[in-house]
């Protein structure tokens, strides 16, 4: 597989394919609502392009949740592995995504 792009800390691309990990949200880069979302987007960006390099990247392509295979935005919606380890679980750990919930929550207080 080739090396994916990264965007953010929940999307990336392969190619001309855009993937949205689609069991996290994590903050945005693009629009952010305050500097403290920036700075966490900034982070949680770096920290999925670190476990991609990690190790052998495989997508599990459709939701968990209920089977769809694009957002409304025409992003392929799946899961990545890494060695077997789900980097969404592993963002979410670590304080850099929150589980997705079906709809975005803010991150400024």
């Amino acid at each position: 597989m080739p090396i994916p792009s990264i965007t953010d800390g929940d999307t990336i691309r392969i190619g001309r394919e855009r993937i949205r990990i689609a069991n996290i949200d994590a903050p945005e880069l693009r629009k952010p609502q305050c500097d403290a979302e920036r700075r966490l987007a900034a982070v949680a960006k770096a920290r999925l392009a670190k476990l991609l390099a990690s190790g052998k990247i495989t997508l599990h392509r459709g939701d968990p949740q209920d089977g769809r295979l694009k957002d409304r935005h025409g992003r392929t919606l799946a899961t990545i592995t890494v060695d077997g380890r789900d980097v969404g679980d592993i963002l979410v750990e670590e304080g850099l995504a929150r589980p997705w919930s079906g709809r975005r929550e803010p991150w400024c207080r």
